[in-house]
């Protein structure tokens, strides 16, 4: 992250005892990434968070994933996807696209994910509908519709749905860590004047989260693959911690457009970034205002990149008459131009205002299918600009 947060109880010195009511020594980690070179925080357990009384194998889901070959862009419905009743927003996460640097999946969920940490890397996950709370070891977060929820790497947490209505969630899974970007904040991390949020944007745990418990299971994706661990205390058992590294929520809705008086590139609706990849948003936001301006985007190849765009809301302009709506994601391969459908720039002339809610994610190297991508292509977007395609 980037500033400092001191939640719950921490001595006023680091590295020096902090001691429980009984006169018994808090446990002091230091969770810090680039090895004791960049962010990190200190929590206070209770009892050893080293310490396991079991270990067993376990599988992730998806981690299968198939070549974009032949190249074409693709439409996928992830609203079609078939999730069982009892599925959870870890265990129940079907791997939509993915490459080496990044994971994209989806999930339906209406019960609590077991405890679980993710060693491979930062996760974004974006909230599309329902209402969680997000209990972490560093305290809880109450999160719903158009939150992002930023979860560094190796944070144990689970996801306890609430409200009346399923849960959908949209995970970005880096293989890295996922930062606000570098041309937003100065040497020292403060968000600077031109960026589209700041600092008071973002939602932290304000108090610890202490639960009792024994034998907890906690289930752990790593590089060799997954392991449950079996944990003789609760995983929730910090009483205090302090640094600048930990989980928070960010709502599209506070995300400030930047408009102009010609059509805006790109990387003005990023959010956050990550190695080899992008997270941008679209927002309803006010558009281009030149006499002449032409609204919608100019065709475009994205050479160096894959292009993904999950449509959230509103009704996107560019992709009127493909098939593409709520719930759909497009995914437009570098080495194809890609572009409004027929008949979109014209009909945006002397638009005012766009109502559309979409998260892009852009990345620089190939996206490949996992097995909800295959299950949920449409099998006919890259036919929408001809109109007609291969004769069977």
């Amino acid at each position: 992250m980037t500033y400092y947060r001191q939640v719950g109880s921490v001595p006023p010195k680091r590295h020096t005892q902090h001691r429980r009511p009984d006169g018994g020594l808090y446990a002091e980690e230091l969770m810090g990434e680039e090895g004791f070179s960049s962010d990190s925080s200190l929590l206070y357990h209770a009892g050893i968070p080293s310490a396991i009384v079991d270990a067993r194998p376990w599988t992730p889901p998806g981690p299968e994933l198939t070549p974009n070959i032949p190249l074409v862009p693709r439409h996928l419905r992830l609203h079609e996807l078939a999730f069982a009743p009892d599925a959870d927003a870890v265990t129940g996460r079907r791997l939509v696209l993915g490459n080496a640097d990044v994971r994209i999946s989806y999930a339906v969920s209406g019960v609590p994910s077991p405890y679980y940490r993710n060693a491979v890397g930062d996760e974004c996950v974006f909230v599309e509908r329902g209402a969680a709370v997000v209990e972490t070891v560093f305290g809880a977060l109450a999160v719903g519709a158009g939150d992002y929820v930023v979860l560094p790497r190796a944070t144990t947490h689970r996801w306890v749905p609430s409200g009346d209505e399923p849960l959908r969630t949209y995970a970005i899974e880096a293989s890295s860590h996922i930062t606000p970007p570098k041309r937003y904040r100065s040497t020292h991390g403060q968000f600077l004047e031109h960026a589209p949020y700041c600092e008071r944007d973002l939602r932290g745990p304000v108090s610890p989260l202490v639960e009792d418990g024994t034998d907890v299971e906690v289930y752990v994706r790593h590089r060799g693959g997954g392991t449950i661990h079996v944990v003789p205390r609760h995983p929730f058992d910090v009483v205090g911690w302090d640094g600048c590294l930990y989980p928070y929520a960010f709502n599209v809705a506070d995300f400030e457009p930047i408009t102009g008086r010609v059509h805006q590139p790109p990387p003005v609706h990023q959010v956050f970034e990550g190695n080899n990849f992008v997270i941008c948003n679209f927002v309803p936001r006010k558009v281009d205002y030149h006499p002449l301006a032409i609204p919608v985007p100019y065709y475009h190849a994205n050479v160096d990149s894959d292009e993904v765009m999950f449509y959230v809301d509103g009704d996107y302009e560019a992709r009127k008459g493909s098939g593409i709506g709520r719930g759909s994601i497009s995914l437009h391969p570098g080495g194809h131009s890609h572009g409004p459908q027929p008949g979109a720039v014209e009909s945006s002339l002397g638009a005012e205002f766009f109502d559309e809610t979409a998260v892009m994610v852009d990345t620089f190297r190939p996206l490949d299918l996992g097995e909800a991508g295959l299950a949920a292509d449409d099998g006919r977007y890259a036919w929408s600009w001809s109109g007609r395609g291969p004769e069977k």
